[in-house]
């Protein structure tokens, strides 16, 4: 009997099982608007879910009203470089984070101020700070050279800026925590009263506001950081500046598996293929930040830690709830009776369940050692993050139909005439061999790993974006707009 159409996740034992939303499932299973998408604008897409960013938007905003805390949330651009998602931030009430020239100019475009918009580029040009004076958009300044180019070009333009200061260096047990952006936190205080305000240095610096990011995922840090600031903060303020915020950055950990148990069984499996020198589960042995010497296991698996049991909300409700020692109070209450606005700059965790990427099957081979390989038509670089791997089971959608049941593990490679062009280092154990036509589709890769090192080369087109307005109707191609088609004002 032939099996009908249908789709199924990759790796049904031993896999690392997504998390995933209704609204994938609902584009899984129609077979029509699917094909009608993928015909219409090529392979890959990359599908936007905007309801699913407005909710996302919605429970930040819930856990800060919450808490009684005047705040602001800036979606961090450089996670996805998509038009219809900063039009969705400004829908949803929240603001938009820059990092470069493009993204301020777009986001000013798509309906963005100053009191919705900040410049926070690691490379500030004259040109930058010029559209974010002129538009009074805050500038987060990382160093002096910064303060003396923003003072120059507030001067020759007859204004003011606004700016707020990154700050680096805290000290945590005892230790520095390094970042090479950002003032130190033992020189700030003095910099800016000794060098900024009226009849001073920097006299076209308007301070108003203090910023730090940090690597890593400790919430412990994050408190100690954010406690340090409210306290420099204070300081300023007494010195005579208006400290009125205090930004926290990104990096709010989210969780992309279901099971934690999947999550360390993986982990432990690599660990001892590694040590064994007997690794069947990635392609050509790579040990994805592991590797044997002398003997012995070095390294640290060099990917995203997928499984986070406190992430988004609850990440941020324990930096919240972090208990000052010397006052006995939350940094929530802290924040409140200084006059404090806490700002967020997220990205990756607005962005979760919110996109996924799917691409055609164009060819299947076995190589030299009876691999079987997967050709599908797009390209590492558009699903490439700084992560060693993307380790989540993909999707496969089935475009006709087969009596051929034979299981097959799989590798999927991609369009670049590159060894390494493999979409996913990791093994994908399937229930039949994909027919040329079928697609499969990645999901929850909206933050960080469509945009973020996508390239032109072999002059291949980037890949299609599409906002997925998601109403509450069946499914139909009509659901679904284009991003190149969404017009500047």
């Amino acid at each position: 009997m032939k099996e009908k159409n249908k789709y199924y996740k990759g790796n049904q034992k031993k896999g690392l099982t997504p998390i995933t939303s209704h609204w994938m499932h609902e584009i899984f299973n129609d077979q029509e608007v699917l094909r009608g998408v993928m015909e219409k604008y090529g392979s890959p897409i990359n599908v936007h879910h905007l309801p699913t960013f407005n909710d996302n938007c919605a429970r930040y905003k819930d856990l800060f009203e919450s808490h009684d805390l005047k705040y602001q949330i800036f979606y961090a651009r450089k996670a996805n470089k998509s038009k219809g998602l900063v039009k969705q931030a400004f829908a949803s009430g929240i603001g938009v984070d820059t990092a470069s020239f493009k993204e301020l100019e777009q986001s000013l475009a798509l309906g963005g101020n100053g009191k919705n918009l900040v410049l926070t580029s690691a490379i500030k040009t004259e040109e930058q700070i010029a559209l974010a004076i002129n538009n009074e958009v805050p500038i987060i300044l990382d160093n002096e050279d910064e303060c003396v180019l923003t003072e120059q070009v507030a001067k020759k333009m007859g204004l003011r800026a606004k700016v707020g200061f990154r700050i680096s260096g805290f000290e945590v047990k005892g230790e520095k925590l390094y970042s090479r952006f950002g003032f130190d936190i033992d020189q700030v205080t003095n910099f800016i009263a000794s060098y900024v305000g009226d009849t001073k240095t920097f006299e076209n610096l308007d301070v108003t506001g203090l910023h730090f990011h940090l690597d890593g995922y400790s919430t412990y840090q994050r408190s100690i950081a954010l406690l340090t600031c409210i306290k420099i903060g204070n300081d300023l303020k007494r010195k005579g500046y208006p400290i009125t915020f205090i930004d926290m950055g990104g990096g709010i950990l989210m969780n992309y598996l279901e099971d934690e148990r999947q999550w360390i069984d993986f982990n432990n499996s690599l660990q001892k293929a590694v040590t064994t020198g007997n690794n069947t589960i990635t392609f050509n042995n790579n040990g994805l930040g592991y590797r044997l010497e002398d003997g012995k296991l070095r390294g640290k698996l060099n990917t995203y830690p997928y499984f986070n049991k406190v992430n988004k909300n609850s990440f941020l409700k324990e930096i919240l709830d972090y208990v000052d020692a010397d006052s006995g109070l939350s940094l929530a209450t802290l924040l409140r009776k200084n006059h404090f606005e806490i700002r967020i700059e997220p990205g990756r965790s607005l962005l979760d369940q919110v996109g996924m990427t799917i691409a055609k099957v164009v060819y299947r081979k076995q190589d030299a050692k009876k691999q079987w390989l997967v050709g599908l038509e797009m390209n590492m670089s558009q699903m490439m993050s700084s992560s060693a791997d993307f380790l989540l089971d993909p999707y496969i959608i089935h475009t006709s139909e087969t009596s051929d049941k034979e299981n097959v593990d799989v590798f999927f490679t991609g369009a670049y005439c590159l060894e390494r062009d493999v979409l996913l280092k990791r093994k994908i154990s399937l229930n039949r061999l994909p027919a040329i036509g079928d697609y499969v589709a990645f999901v929850n890769t909206a933050g960080y790993m469509m945009h973020f090192f996508e390239t032109e080369a072999h002059l291949f087109d980037l890949s299609t974006n599409l906002m997925h307005t998601g109403t509450d109707e069946k499914l139909s191609f009509f659901q679904f707009i284009d991003d190149n088609k969404i017009v500047l004002e």
